[in-house]
This record gives C-alpha cells, structure tokens and sequence, in this order.
C-alpha cells in the first residue's frame, strides 16, 4: 500500500520562524506551503520548494483566507465566494510561480486554517475552492476530507483529488476537524497518534468522538509541523507505517496507484 504523508510548511513570515521545516522534509513526500495569506512570504516560499526539491518532496500550494494577524485560524464571512476565489487563485498563482523558480512543477492545493474547516461544510465555499484550482491549473490535485462538501465539490468539477486524515486532530460527529478551541482536539502523544493513523489506514475509516465509524479513502495523512514534538510525531509515524509494509510516496504516485 502507498501512502502520502504531507506537511503544512514554510509558515514563518520575514524574521518570524515556525516549525523546523529541514527536518520535516526528511520525513514527508508532500509539502503544503504557505502563500503569503496567513504566513509565509516570497524569500520563504522559495527557500521552502528550493529545499523540497533539494530533499525530494513534492510541493503545493497552501492558500487561506487573509489573515496574517490570526494565522488564517478566525472564520472570515465578509468576503463573497466569488471574492475569496480570486483570492485562492492569487495565492496558487504566486506560490506556481516561485515553485518554478525554484525547480519544482506544482502538485496539490490544500486549503489552510478556517478556509478549509469552512468549505468543508458549505458547498458554495467549497466550490469557489475548487474552481480556483481549476482555473489555474486543472491538472493539480484537490487536497479534501472524505464525505465532506469539498470532496462533493473535487468530484462535480472534475478534479483530481487526495483524500486526507489527520495524525494529531479528533474528528467530529459530521466527519470534520473538531474545532481547536475544544478539549481533546490536538492529540499530542506521538504513539497514540501512530497507532491511531495506522488503524485508521487499515480499516479504511476514522472515528469520531460520539464513536461513530465512518468508511472513507485514505490517500494522504497530515501531519502539522508547528504544534510541540511535531518531527518526533513524523517520524514514530513513518516508522511505524513502515514496519507495517505501508510506502511513503507524493500524493500523485498514491492517486496513480
């Protein structure tokens, strides 16, 4: 079996730094990197995909909505679909174009933060997602949660799409992340968090926190780099997968499959 294991990167913003992006890259096949909305900036992006691509990981692009100040985590409602589309498809574009410069052909969108969580659940959100990544490029990859409005939307535009779990969030009753403001939404324990990926793999299904077992198609796993331990998480993660048989490959080899 393959399995992509992605991370979001590159999310520091001129002196500002987060996460310890050399080391993640040694242990993932996909990186989703920031396009200046909620962090990052051109030096960063392209020092991001030039060390990708030094390392052998895929790139993508990681728009949100524009947030800087909350870190692309505050639900922005002021904004029509149609806004934050042109939004989606300025952020894909520079990241397109820094990532050529660096090297590296785009592979995969993934939607950041609230703009993600939201479109999860609302189909005209999901939708202006998905057509921004159509209009730059409809080759590129739909990073969605199984079951959810983006994954509905992936599919009546025609899009190529990776289906993704996370390690270290819970999920809630409807199938998505469980807002980060609840207790027990961040799961910490790096060997819970393996163990949890693992099974979640091999059934081919998550639970959420009411108990509920939901069928889906697992194609890529999350995990975050800037929450504390996050390389130790990686790596027990890609060990253990591993040791189970299961190869680490970019989300176009796992789609290809």
């Amino acid at each position: 079996m393959l399995i992509d294991l992605n991370c979001d990167m590159g999310e520091g913003f001129g002196a500002w730094k987060m996460g310890d992006d050399s080391a993640m890259l040694d242990l993932v096949s996909s990186a989703n990197i920031a396009c200046g909305f909620h962090a990052g900036d051109p030096d960063i992006m392209f020092d991001t995909a030039a060390m990708a691509r030094h390392k052998g990981v895929a790139v993508g692009a990681h728009p949100s909505f524009f947030d800087l100040h909350g870190f692309g985590r505050r639900q922005i409602r002021g904004d029509s679909p149609a806004q934050i589309e042109r939004q989606i498809i300025y952020q894909i574009g520079a990241f397109k174009a820094l990532a050529a410069a660096a090297g590296l052909p785009l592979q995969h969108v993934k939607a950041h933060g609230a703009l993600g969580n939201m479109a999860n659940e609302d189909p005209e959100l999901a939708l202006a997602v998905a057509r921004a990544i159509k209009a730059v490029d409809p080759a590129l990859i739909f990073v969605v949660m199984p079951g959810l409005e983006t994954e509905r939307a992936g599919e009546q535009l025609g899009l190529r799409m990776a289906r993704e779990i996370y390690a270290d969030r819970a999920y809630a009753a409807n199938g998505n992340l469980v807002s980060r403001n609840a207790p027990g939404a961040v799961i910490h324990d790096s060997e819970i968090a393996a163990a949890r990926v693992l099974r979640m793999i091999e059934e081919q299904s998550i639970t959420t926190v009411d108990g509920t077992r939901m069928p889906v198609r697992i194609d890529t796993v999350c995990v975050h780099g800037d929450t504390p331990g996050a390389t130790r998480m990686a790596q027990h993660l890609r060990s253990l997968l591993e040791a189970a048989g299961v190869r680490i490959a970019p989300m176009a080899t796992v789609i290809g499959q």
